[in-house]
């Protein structure tokens, strides 16, 4: 009968080392894993902030694309100014 006790005991203890390494392995990879989803959701949140700042600056720019046209403008105004100015002998 001892016979039966000492190899149920070895049983018994394999499935507890078993059990043991990979609750550990399990508990090794949240500790891993845990900081990587929080630095992604810091990411994500740093990306929204950075989406709404450039949507923002492309809103605040949009008038520059007329920019050439009030410089052609300028230019016609200033020729005319510089015109007048002949006539008048100045």
């Amino acid at each position: 009968m001892p016979l039966i006790s000492a190899a149920a005991d070895t049983s018994t203890t394999g499935w507890a080392i078993g059990y043991t390494a990979a609750i550990v392995v399990v508990l090794v990879v949240v500790a891993l894993v845990v900081p990587i989803l929080l630095l992604a959701r810091s990411i994500g949140t740093q990306a929204k902030a950075i989406d709404d700042s450039l949507t923002e600056s492309v809103h605040n720019t949009a008038a520059l694309k007329e920019l050439t046209t009030t410089i052609e403008h300028a230019e016609v105004i200033v020729a005319g100014l510089e015109r007048g100015r002949t006539r008048l002998g100045g």
